[in-house]
Parts: C-alpha cells; sequence; structure tokens
C-alpha cells in the first residue's frame, strides 16, 4: 500500500499543474446537518475536476518510451480531460474513450485539448471495453482512471491539501465511482491521522463499491442507473476495492432527488456550479449520524453543461418546495379562475403557469381541470396553500 513519502512526492509532481483549491466554509450545509462543514472545490481545479492530479502523476511517471506509444483511456469524462491535458503538456498523443452519451461539455473540452476522442456505450464500462481492444490493436500505454497505483497515488495529494489546512478534519466525505479517489484520499489521510473518518458517497443506481463491500469481493452491477454519470460505474477497481477494505469506515448512498436538492444549495448559496457527481458528498451531509463534527466534501468536480444546469435548478427547487405545481377540479362556470388567482394572492404565492383544460376531465361534463405553478417558500407554505383550498370544499392534487 502506498506511504506517505508516495503521496508526498506525487504532491511535488502535480504542483506542476494544478490549480490552488482553498476549502470554503458553508454556513447553509452546516446549520442543515448540525456539523461544520467545509467544501474543497475541486470543481474549480484546471480541467474542471479533481482527475488531472492522477492523470498527471502517472504520465510523468512514465518512460519516454511508453508515451511515443500513444497513451490511451476510458473515461465519462474528467478523467478524459486530465490525460487529454497531462498528454498536451508532456508531449504525448492521447486517445480517449469515452460513453456515447458523455456530456457535450466534457467531449468538446477534451477534443479542444488535442486528444483524439471515441464515444462507444451507454456507461464507463462499455468505453473501458471498447478500449481494451484499441490497445491491444495499437499497442498503446494504458492510463487506467482508478485501478492503477500512480493515479490513486496523485489523487491522494487532495487529503494532503485538506490536512495541512484543516488539521483536525473529523471526517472527509468522499464521491465513489471506480474509487480511485477514495483509495489515495483515504490512504494518505490516515497516514497522517489515523483517527480521521473516510465515508464514501455513491449515487443509489450505481453503488458497486456498497456491492463489493456486502459481498467482500469486487462484483458488477446489472446496471448504472443515475444523473450522476461521472459516478456510473458497474464494477468497482480491484485496486481501488481492497484500499477501501483497508482504510474506509463506511459507504452511504444518496438518490437522484437528494442530489437535486444540494445542487441547488451550492448554486443558491454559494454561487458554485458542479456537476452531479461533484455533490455527492453534500446530498449525503444528512445521513450522517454525527454532530459538532469538522465535516470536509469532496467537491470532485464541475464539468456540466448549460441545460444539465437549468435542469437541475428546476427539479432542485421542485424538491424544496420552492416551485409547487398542483392540478384542481373546478366548476365549468365563469369566475373560477379569479377565484383561484385569490386564493393564491392570499397565500403570497407567485402563479408562473396555468394549464385551463376544459376537455381533460371525462368523469364530470360538469367541471374542468386546472393545472397551476406557483412559486413557494417551502413546504410549510405549500401546506398553507392546501389548507385554503381545502377550507372551501376544493381538494388539490400535487403534481411533481
Amino acid at each position: 500500500m502506498l506511504k506517505l513519502e508516495d503521496f508526498k512526492a506525487a504532491k511535488e509532481r502535480v504542483d506542476e499543474v494544478i490549480t490552488p483549491t482553498p476549502l470554503i466554509y458553508s454556513e447553509p450545509f452546516s446549520t442543515e446537518c448540525r456539523n461544520q462543514v467545509y467544501i474543497k472545490p475541486e470543481n474549480l481545479q484546471k480541467t474542471g475536476a479533481f482527475k488531472i492530479r492522477g492523470a498527471y502523476n502517472k504520465i510523468r511517471k512514465l518512460s519516454e518510451e511508453e508515451k511515443a506509444k500513444g497513451l490511451i483511456a476510458a473515461s465519462a469524462g474528467n478523467h478524459a480531460q486530465g490525460v487529454a491535458y497531462a498528454a498536451r503538456e508532456l508531449g504525448a498523443k492521447a486517445v480517449i474513450c469515452m460513453p456515447a452519451h458523455t456530456p457535450l461539455i466534457k467531449v468538446e473540452n477534451t477534443e479542444k485539448l488535442g486528444a483524439e476522442v471515441v464515444l462507444h456505450g451507454e456507461v464507463y464500462d462499455d468505453a473501458y471495453n471498447k478500449c481494451m481492444e484499441l490497445v491491444k490493436k495499437n499497442g498503446y500505454t494504458l492510463v487506467h482512471p482508478f485501478d492503477d497505483e500512480d493515479v490513486i497515488e496523485g489523487q491522494g495529494t487532495i487529503a494532503l491539501e485538506i490536512l495541512e489546512e484543516l488539521p483536525d478534519t473529523d471526517v472527509i466525505l468522499v464521491p465513489v465511482g471506480g474509487g480511485g479517489l477514495i483509495s489515495g484520499v483515504a490512504a494518505a489521510a490516515k497516514s497522517i491521522n489515523p483517527r480521521i473518518k473516510i465515508i464514501g458517497v455513491e449515487p443509489e443506481g450505481a453503488a458497486s463499491a456498497l456491492a463489493a463491500i456486502n459481498e467482500d469481493r469486487v462484483v458488477s452491477l446489472k446496471e448504472a442507473n443515475t444523473i450522476a454519470d461521472g459516478t456510473a460505474v458497474k464494477t468497482i477497481g480491484k485496486l481501488p476495492f481492497e484500499y477501501i477494505k483497508e482504510y474506509v469506515d463506511g459507504i452511504i448512498t444518496v438518490s437522484d432527488y437528494e442530489l437535486m436538492k444540494a445542487f441547488l444549495v451550492m448554486v443558491e448559496k454559494h454561487k458554485l456550479v458542479a456537476e452531479n457527481s461533484g455533490i455527492l458528498p453534500l446530498a449525503a451531509l444528512k445521513k450522517l449520524n454525527l454532530k459538532n463534527k469538522k465535516v470536509v466534501c469532496l467537491v470532485s468536480g464541475g464539468n456540466i453543461d448549460v441545460r444539465s444546469i437549468s435542469s437541475m435548478i428546476n427539479k432542485g427547487l421542485i424538491e424544496r418546495g420552492r416551485i409547487f405545481s398542483f392540478s384542481v377540479q373546478l366548476p365549468d362556470k365563469p369566475g373560477q379562475l379569479v377565484y383561484v388567482a385569490q386564493v393564491l394572492a392570499s397565500c403570497n404565492a407567485n402563479v408562473i403557469a396555468v394549464d385551463h383544460n376544459q376537455f381533460r376531465n371525462f368523469e364530470d361534463f360538469g367541471e374542468v381541470e386546472l393545472r397551476v405553478t406557483c412559486e413557494t417558500n417551502g413546504e410549510k407554505h405549500i401546506a398553507q396553500i392546501i389548507d385554503a383550498f381545502m377550507k372551501d370544499g376544493y381538494k388539490i392534487t400535487r403534481i411533481n
């Protein structure tokens, strides 16, 4: 297993290219979970994610002969940009295999860095299989995104920075995809402070590390279904699994809905944008059975396209009760729209959309359905609106 001196040597190498990412204290997340929460914003890193650390460390250690063969990697997007950047800086050709539905921003940024991109399959595992075909065919040097000790060594430099800035950190929450990041962070952190807790966070729809721990062996999930595309990995790495068993204290899973809520808080309160896989630790804060501890959330990346940002904000608003959509059955007679507007105005709810349809209700020809979307201030406000309609004998149905 890697030792502290290995991570310190890696830190000297990665310092040649990385951007400093000082911790950010988070008042809103601290209040929500009753801990002292700090954000390690690797979404602000060069190439937009932590992956440049492991990729650069690996490629920096290669021989000239290995680089001359050309480099190849499989990636859901962030490792791709790390490898492409490092290859350009160190004078090597790079080929990257990515899932076909990788966000456009990740594909374009990888190509802009000079790499050749091959799109293949639905998830990371499919792209990896294509990558290995090309290794056998062309003799490329593989730069694995997580199942490689040099890559793990590079990722562990994050822990050195966290503990230099906040030596009394109690817990570090780390996103888990293939397991390389948490392997490096856990090993490096515990080489400095064996008492520190390292908790991994996975999406519920792609919890390959948790499955491996439960089975005590590496297993492959049937599918990886999550909006957190950067951690949509069916099979955790064999080497990371050994590190996780040795150094990691637990795994938390979060739903896509919990990710949407955390995304909204991050954007609204901190004015920071992170990708779905990057905010896994923030979404897990409420599931920590700890209080009054210093918790660092490693926000691993920020490569998210504009359309996804808009969708995440809207869905996050709904999940946090900031947008309320409902339907109500009304008598088919004049004045009903005015009545609904008056009720909502009395509750200080701002209407942003209305759909009045006389032909949607086939059960009662004397009624029509009205669908309304309005701005609200949380679940208590929504309950107030529902009560106001119920007092007048109207039942409303919430629409998600």
